[in-house]
């Protein structure tokens, strides 16, 4: 069965994480995406090392299923095979400011020039304000401004999330409005340009809060694991391990209040609906806390599973890398990588499709591994190939 994106081309400037996770999931839906690295490999590929050439966990994630050419694009050599390659690709993915794409002959117009009816997606920190669209960010500077970091941790010490889910899910985003771009484009004849920001997918995940608060004023303060809208909800210490605890609305309150052996709390004008359960969350968390004291990870679970109570172990990686229930729901992908062992363990991308199913069918390209090939597919013969590697464009 053909793949959604079977014949789209794809060309994947991006670095870090939004670009090249976008490019990840067209990759999986069937696309030719080309990595276009820079000649000895670029700066993304080598953070959080796990194999003998260097190449990041990060990077393996975001660039399965696809094929790396290396080349210099700030030469005029390179930007010439740039073009090239645009005059016969359908989508640009390049993560970079406005200026930088201006700077590399990768900004839309110029694109457009080319292919008339190319699809670039281009992502950034902060979007094409003309107060922010300057500025440098990364995914925790994203998550800061938000306001949900002020709102994480303790009002002493805001904590932000360790895992990049601004860069993941802006790359997401990005898949989206690449798809959304192509499925127009079969109706109009048009390209367009895709955009999306770090910043403005970080105000998503804030919004309720930011909504409240614009209404309301209530100028929350940071509470730790503990919500401030309903309870108890929070995350609580076993005899050997972690759980989190999420109750919401009153038929799942009223269990709950049934398992812990205290129907009084359900007359308790403290705790009357989900807001006031928030606004008195400390003292059902202590409640909360006592009964999980003396029971095992394994037992709390099991009983609050069988009140219909939602509720989780706080796993380590390691835990969740042995989880057979995970590993049975087809989280994961496992595939020879040159330069590690075992197998790596891609994670499956989050969306699935019964009928053209995504497919992790490929590892992460090796920088450089299909230069020749991919030009010889753009018509450059093999003593062309070797007077640009000869001169280092490639």
């Amino acid at each position: 069965m053909a793949q959604v994106l079977a014949g789209i081309r794809v060309l994947d400037f991006g670095r870090y994480i939004a670009g090249p996770f976008c490019g990840a999931l067209l990759a999986d839906m069937g696309a030719d995406v080309i990595r276009i690295d820079r000649v000895g490999g670029s700066e993304d590929r080598f953070v959080m090392p796990v194999t003998e050439q260097g190449d990041g966990a990060v990077f393996l994630q975001s660039n399965r299923n696809k094929r790396s050419l290396t080349l210099e694009i700030a030469s005029e050599e390179g930007r010439a095979i740039v073009r090239r390659l645009v005059a016969d690709a359908d989508v640009v993915i390049a993560n970079m400011p406005a200026p930088t794409l201006a700077n590399l002959g990768l900004d839309y117009e110029t694109l457009k020039a080319i292919k008339p009816d190319i699809v670039l997606v281009a992502p950034s920190a902060f979007g094409d304000s003309a107060l922010l669209r300057e500025k440098i960010g990364f995914d925790g500077v994203g998550q800061v401004m938000s306001g949900g970091v002020y709102l994480s941790g303790y009002p002493e010490q805001p904590i932000k999330s360790m895992l990049p889910v601004v860069d993941y899910c802006t790359g997401i985003a990005c898949a989206l409005g690449a798809v959304a771009a192509l499925y127009e484009r079969e109706r109009s004849g048009q390209g367009q340009q895709v955009g999306a920001s770090l910043l403005q997918t970080a105000l998503n995940f804030s919004s309720g809060y930011l909504i409240e608060e614009q209404v309301l004023g209530l100028q929350r303060q940071a509470t730790g694991n503990r919500s401030q809208s309903y309870g108890p909800s929070d995350i609580f210490r076993t005899r050997d391990g972690w759980i989190i605890v999420q109750v919401i609305g009153p038929a799942m309150f009223r269990r709950w209040a049934k398992i812990m052996g205290q129907p009084e709390l359900l007359d308790d004008p403290r705790f009357a609906d989900d807001e006031l359960r928030g606004q008195h969350g400390e003292v059902l968390s202590g409640l909360m806390g006592e009964w999980c004291a003396g029971r095992s990870r394994e037992q709390a679970l099991d009983e609050l599973a069988k009140a219909k109570i939602p509720a989780g172990p706080v796993y380590s990686p390691a835990e969740v890398n042995s989880d057979p229930a995970i590993a049975e729901s087809g989280a994961f992908v496992r595939l020879r990588h040159p330069g590690v062992e075992p197998e790596v363990p891609y994670v499956a991308a989050p969306v699935s499709l019964s009928r053209t199913p995504l497919a992790i069918r490929k590892h992460a390209p090796l920088s450089g591994e299909h230069t020749e090939e991919v030009l010889r597919e753009f018509g450059f013969s093999l003593g062309q190939i070797e007077a640009l590697r000869a001169n280092g464009t490639v």
